[in-house]
């Protein structure tokens, strides 16, 4: 491959990584076209987009970015997976696809990037277990309106008591 076309391949994946700051790199070696599309499209419903690249353009390319240690130690053809509605979100799909082996057995993690921070595929698989942004914002909730409730059921049980001793004495008396 030429210099120029080289400098033309860097420059498109630096647009297509532009404003990405967490990835996860898969590897996708041996699928076959069928295959490799049925998974696109299975990521493209939850919002991630995948994209293989040869492992030096995208080092090039994403020099002094955030991205730039996710490719540090890699080797050959990797597939950049990003998107999603967060990072966790996209961890765990990642993850999900990797040990559904029957389907995509080919389809392994091999590591990503989280806020500048290199990840093993362990480190992946670590992310994984940790709740989504939607379970981060319901426990929060939770925990927000816990003590609200708490204080409204120890201030309405005694009036409800109340009224219900009220309500037998006036049938009581009919």
């Amino acid at each position: 491959m030429s210099k120029y076309v080289k400098q033309l391949v860097t420059r498109d994946i630096q647009r297509q990584l532009d404003g990405v700051q967490d990835a996860v790199l898969v590897s996708t070696v041996g699928m076959d076209a069928n295959t490799t599309n049925e998974l696109r499209g299975e990521l493209a419903e939850r919002n991630i987009t995948m994209f293989v690249v040869k492992n030096s353009l995208a080092r090039r390319a994403t020099e002094g970015t955030s991205l730039a240690p996710a490719f540090e130690g890699a080797s050959g053809p990797v597939a950049v997976c990003y998107g999603g509605e967060d990072f966790v979100s996209l961890v765990k799909e990642v993850v999900r696809l990797d040990k559904d082996g029957e389907k995509y057995e080919q389809f392994t993690t091999t590591g990503g990037v989280m806020d500048g921070e290199r990840l093993d595929a362990d480190g992946v698989k670590a992310v994984s277990k940790w709740p989504s942004r939607e379970e981060q914002i319901s426990m929060l909730v939770g925990q927000i309106l816990g003590p609200g409730s708490t204080l409204s059921a120890a201030m309405l049980g005694p009036g409800k008591t109340l009224n219900s001793q009220l309500k037998k004495i006036s049938e009581g008396d009919e």
